[in-house]
């Protein structure tokens, strides 16, 4: 009977763990502070972290990838459950909240830092994303999108005060008149599920 339990125990667990498996996906489409906001607000979405991707410098950091010569990106990763969410609608959430048709920025950021980048780690994951651009070339931006379709390689964690930072910082000036505006008409938009009270 005990070994029964115990055997009863690790299915159990086991089944549990793969129920609430995470996966990762990783977005660029102008300032983290923003897009980590937007991730956030999505049923099944359970964190998202700032840091940086694209490029082939190591271990960079804000200062330096504000320099636009590092080649990263201000990038976020998104954790998330494939039970709740999916990557497919992922993509639908990163085309929804920003401008894929603008070289290197989304307003009021500038630079290639700044730029369009939608990362994916599988074969699957990159036909997802390139079948969502050709649908949106064709039925919305007439063939003008610039995001970058890139293998993911590394994230670079950002430094801890740029987490969480829209939501730890809502009087400051940029979040109250760029952020929270961007959220909110994300929210409006999108055809992704939202958190209830969020």
């Amino acid at each position: 009977m005990r070994n029964f339990i115990i055997l009863a125990f690790i299915l159990f667990t086991s089944l549990t763990n793969a129920q609430n498996k995470k996966e990762v996906a990783y977005f660029a489409s102008g300032c983290f502070w923003c897009v980590e906001a937007i991730f956030e607000s999505i049923e099944g979405v359970d964190e998202a972290v700032s840091g940086y991707a694209g490029g082939e410098t190591k271990n960079p950091t804000y200062k330096k990838i504000g320099t636009g010569r590092t080649g990263h990106a201000e990038t976020v990763a998104v954790y998330y459950n494939p039970k709740k969410v999916s990557f497919e609608d992922l993509v639908t959430a990163f085309f929804d909240s920003h401008d894929p048709t603008t070289k290197n920025g989304q307003y009021p950021d500038f630079g290639s830092q700044y730029r369009s980048i939608a990362f994916y780690k599988t074969p699957k994951e990159k036909q997802i994303i390139e079948n969502k651009i050709a649908l949106l070339n064709k039925t919305v931006y007439n063939g003008k999108i610039v995001t970058e379709v890139t293998k993911h390689t590394v994230f670079y964690e950002a430094e801890e005060y740029h987490q969480n930072y829209e939501k730890l910082n809502p009087n400051n000036n940029y979040v109250r008149k760029i952020s929270i505006p961007r959220l909110n008409r994300f929210k409006k938009s999108t055809s992704v599920i939202l958190k209830k009270n969020h």
